[in-house]
């Protein structure tokens, strides 16, 4: 007969190990999407109502489309994690305690930035909700910005995953990032007005301590209105 002792010890050793946190992010959760994966996963999963059908979905085209098994783990934590969006890890750029991923979202063709590895272990740098804007909207920068472009604001950079964010050394030994977001005059598809400027603050451990508003670009120069004869 099996002592109490030992079941329980077997049931604890079995938990930890399915509650066992994920590894850290790096390289090898990288997949280059071919170049029909969106139109392949929208053929199989669009006709599917509910979002986690949906989800899981996708995540069952990228094994078919030959995405290692590390790259579908991010997909589906990034999924749980930023509102239900399918990203996809298309660059890992290793600057540490803090690391830097560059995402593609095949669904909706964006791309956009996490920092990761931290505390927490994903965060979201298109997530405007982030951003000091308070202090950038009571800048004279800004200010002075409103008298060319009356309806600027702040939107969601587009990322290349050819620019990587700039890192400094931060405050008591922590670390920050530098990412620049594009100004438009009230779309997202308006007159450029330039960009604003932020840090993303992070301890010596890797918590994220909140953003600070840094400055912006100038926009760029308005051609001269044609001259008529």
């Amino acid at each position: 007969m099996i002592k109490p002792s030992i079941v329980l010890a077997i049931v604890l050793t079995s938990l930890s190990w399915a509650q066992s946190p994920p590894g850290p992010v790096s390289a090898a959760s990288v997949w280059q999407t071919p170049s029909d994966f969106a139109d392949q996963a929208h053929s199989a999963c669009d006709k599917l109502s509910l979002p986690t059908k949906f989800a899981d979905c996708v995540l069952d085209q990228m094994t078919k489309a030959g995405a290692p098994a590390a790259a579908v783990d991010f997909t589906r934590e990034l999924y749980k994690n930023n509102g239900g969006q399918i990203g996809i890890l298309a660059g890992f750029h290793k600057a540490g305690p803090v690391d830097i991923a560059w995402v593609k979202y095949p669904l909706s063709l964006t791309n956009g930035l996490l920092l990761v590895n931290g505390h927490p272990r994903l965060v979201n740098a298109e997530d405007l909700k982030l951003l000091d804007t308070k202090d950038m909207k009571s800048s004279f920068q800004f200010q002075d910005l409103k008298n060319q472009f009356p309806k600027v604001s702040v939107w969601p950079g587009d990322r290349d995953g050819k620019t990587w964010p700039n890192s400094q050394a931060g405050p008591n030994g922590g670390v920050q990032f530098v990412i620049g977001y594009p100004l438009r005059n009230g779309c997202q598809t308006c007159a450029s007005a330039g960009y604003a400027l932020f840090t993303w603050n992070f301890d010596p451990t890797g918590k994220f301590l909140g953003t600070t508003f840094l400055g912006m670009t100038p926009p760029p120069i308005q051609p001269a209105p044609a001259q008529s004869q």
